[in-house]
């Protein structure tokens, strides 16, 4: 009588499609993408307008400026950094050979 791993190895089970379609995929990953550009995008203007503020002589705190500038420097480098990871796992993909 076989055992239960040689039918296993005999019979092997049939591989499950996967749930969302690979357009689907890459649909929701350019959304994502473009969220967190127009988010940069929106955060380096707020910051452009604190400086703008301060320099004309409105009442805006330098530390509440200088705030809204660290955290437009840090969106802006997460996303430099999201764009070398994406470039770079392109490059990967092409590297493959066939």
């Amino acid at each position: 009588m076989m055992d239960r791993i040689q039918l296993n190895t005999r019979f092997p089970a049939p591989i499950a499609k996967p749930a969302g379609s690979a357009g689907g995929l890459a649909a929701d990953f350019g959304k994502a993408l473009g969220e967190i550009i127009e988010k940069t995008n929106s955060i380096q203007q707020q910051a452009d307008q604190a400086i703008g503020k301060l320099q004309s002589g409105e009442n805006v705190s330098l530390p509440d400026v200088v705030l809204t500038m660290e955290k437009a420097d840090i969106s802006m480098r997460l996303l430099v950094q999201m764009r070398n990871k994406v470039i770079e796992a392109y490059q990967e993909i092409m590297r493959m050979q066939v």
